[in-house]
């Protein structure tokens, strides 16, 4: 019998040690087509954020001081820097891609996954060099798998737990793609996972505050990845019940909220990465559904931009506390990052223009007149039907547009990008050509496209690094 007051071991072996014995022996061979194909699309879609986001605000600034630091010319940034400390390169790398907040989302688990984990498993490839394109993918594969099960085995959410599941996990999801493309085996990768947990964090006060650090935060934790791997390979220890001992993530993080069977769920068998959803707008996913209801009440007969007086959103309580509150900031952005995470905003925009592109959030279109003039018009409110149904899933929009005398409604569940709505190849061709001449790098599309679809064939995995040099 457990003494339940002094044991504080595991009733069963922690998560940590069963996702290293998944991860540490996987192969790009042994995953299923459908797998393989899903991180491919996340991998170019990564890399395609990054090279919209390479002059993003706050981005110059700290390459700026990475490359003041100086150090050992191990990876590169990405889109013209300077090779750095591996560490320092997926920090910038990951902020790139984050930077314009159109980077992939779970849904259901409410978190971005690419944006800490592909940056950190090319960086590591820059540490091994005898990683191949398959051993890319097995630890792209690992590092999201691991990140989506994380979240979605999380019950408790983003608003009252404080942390934004992105960084938080990240910083995980990270380490378990580094240590698989540096071919660590369990025991290694289990090590590793401890020492990032020392590291981690992530909060939602950033998207409170409209800060800069929002877009930081998960290249801290690829950051934190590569550190982290690099002090388990020299032998350094860390803790060993990261996940679930008595002192592990989930209690002193999340307050013990968390499904264990969901997180050990068919692993292996079943991967959670392929509920991946990819972005067609460059901001909050909590936006997106209010974005697709505009552009449905946008097209239905009798609307008239000209004689709006009202607009109406109804979400659950997480999307309200994280796009619609202070409403006054929301209407009225004064940052990109605050009109990034806006329902007036962005619903202005859809309405006005008929689209949300990269182009609404700059420091000029975020002054537009008419748009802020809209967005004052937009009023956002908790939407008890949905808040009951979808409280820890991206919320769904109840809109409602006054027009004159007309009044119409749409309500939008699953916003566009989800599996249950995807993108087309064409949107994201559409997308990736936009990402790229927004960086500068449109030339490169075409080759950056086949060396991704290809990525099996490479023999070293520092290939799509160079490509991404100017």
């Amino acid at each position: 019998m457990r003494d339940s007051e002094h044991d504080t071991s595991p009733a069963q072996p922690d998560f940590a040690e069963i996702y290293a014995a998944f991860s540490a022996p996987l192969t790009a061979a042994a995953l299923p087509d459908t797998v393989r194909r899903a991180v491919k699309a996340n991998l170019l879609d990564t890399l395609a954020c990054a090279a919209a986001g390479t002059n993003a605000p706050g981005v110059p600034g700290v390459r700026s001081l990475v490359e003041s630091w100086a150090g050992a010319e191990q990876a590169p940034i990405w889109c013209g820097g300077p090779r750095v400390p591996a560490h320092h390169a997926a920090w910038i790398n990951g902020m790139m891609a984050h930077a314009r907040d159109y980077d992939d989302t779970h849904d259901a688990a409410v978190l971005h996954a690419g944006v800490s984990v592909v940056p950190a498993a090319l960086a590591a490839a820059e540490l091994n060099p005898l990683a191949t394109g398959e051993d890319l993918i097995a630890g792209i594969a690992s590092g999201l798998e691991l990140i989506c099960r994380l979240g979605v085995a999380t019950t408790i959410g983003i608003i009252e737990s404080g942390f934004i599941y992105s960084s938080l996990f990240g910083y995980f999801g990270a380490t378990a793609a580094a240590a698989r493309v540096l071919g660590f085996d369990a025991a290694e990768t289990v090590n590793a996972l401890g020492i990032v947990y020392s590291q981690a964090a992530g909060t939602h006060q950033v998207t409170r505050d409209g800060a800069l650090t929002k877009r930081m935060q998960p290249g801290f934790g690829a950051k934190a990845a590569l550190v982290s791997v690099q002090l388990a390979r020299a032998g350094v220890l860390g803790a060993r019940n990261t996940f679930e001992g008595v002192d592990g993530l989930f209690r002193t993080y999340l307050r013990g909220r968390y499904n264990p069977e969901v997180l050990r769920a068919d692993l292996g068998r079943h991967f959670e990465l392929l509920e991946l959803s990819y972005k067609p707008y460059p901001c909050c996913r909590f936006n997106h559904t209010a974005i697709d209801a505009a552009f449905a009440a946008r097209a239905r007969p009798g609307f008239d931009l000209s004689r709006i007086r009202r607009i109406a959103a109804g979400v659950n309580n997480q999307a309200f506390e994280a796009v619609c509150t202070p409403p006054a900031m929301r209407r009225h952005p004064k940052t990109i990052v605050q009109a990034q995470f806006s329902i007036p905003f962005t619903v202005a925009a859809a309405l006005i223009d008929g689209r949300v592109t990269l182009n609404h959030f700059t420091e000029e279109g975020i002054r537009r007149p008419d748009i802020l003039a809209l967005a004052e018009k937009v009023e956002c409110s908790v939407d008890a039907d949905i808040e009951r149904d979808w409280s820890r899933a991206i919320s769904p929009t109840r809109l409602s547009v006054e027009a004159g005398n007309t009044v119409l409604e749409e309500r939008v569940d699953y916003p566009r990008g989800h599996p249950a709505f995807p993108m087309t190849s064409s949107d994201f061709e559409t997308k990736l050509e936009d990402c790229l001449a927004f960086g500068g790098l449109d030339a490169r599309a075409a080759r950056l496209r086949t060396a991704v679809e290809e990525v099996e064939k490479l023999s070293s995995a520092r290939a799509l690094n160079a490509l991404l040099a100017r």
